[in-house]
């Protein structure tokens, strides 16, 4: 399961009524503050800017919308239709972006003028927000290593096996333990 994607509500309010009455979704990571030392990736109103700014790169789909975010943050969080569709009426709504179709008749987002001023003069928090996304992009790249990941899962394996095979001896407890700590101690120092 895919700990930054939430349905429903639960007692840690993840959807929350925003203006308009459309849902924002509060997505999170494992690095930061907050509660359980987590931090929000998006405060309330920052979707909408992240998917302005998006649109004012080229016209988009809802879904190369969705594809973009979860490519901005490494995979660490991707939004619902549930939350972008939404965010995507609102923003036709109040008219900072217009809906066109493309050749296969599916809508196609696309900036306009008032879209522009409002990003413009939001520009220090669209700018923040995308420092915040590139910096868990580039947490989870170092958090997604291949050969840490492979050599963390052989010595687990490793350590079920042999403790599966039969009881430990207090030496041979000893023994797993300060190679353990040694391989602490390396990871540490490199």
């Amino acid at each position: 399961m895919n700990p930054f994607r939430h349905c429903g509500h639960s007692r840690h309010n993840w959807k929350s009524r925003g203006p308009h009455g459309h849902f924002a979704e509060r997505a999170e990571h494992r690095h930061g503050g907050g509660r359980g030392g987590r931090r929000r990736i998006f405060d309330q109103g920052d979707l909408r800017l992240v998917v302005l700014q998006l649109i004012s790169e080229k016209p988009r789909h809802g879904y190369d919308i969705i594809r973009a975010i979860e490519e901005k943050v490494g995979g660490a969080y991707s939004p619902s239709p549930g939350v972008v569709y939404p965010t995507l009426t609102l923003l036709e709504d109040i008219g900072h972006v217009r809906v066109t179709t493309d050749e296969s008749a599916r809508k196609l987002h696309e900036i306009t003028p008032e879209g522009t001023e409002f990003l413009e003069r939001n520009r220090e928090s669209v700018d923040a927000i995308f420092a915040r996304m590139a910096g868990i992009q580039q947490a989870q790249g170092q958090s997604a290593m291949p050969q840490i990941v492979r050599a963390t899962e052989n010595f687990n394996l490793a350590l079920r096996m042999r403790l599966s095979r039969q009881p430990l001896t207090n030496e041979q407890a000893n023994a797993i333990a300060a190679i353990i700590d040694q391989a602490a101690t390396a990871v540490e120092q490199s």
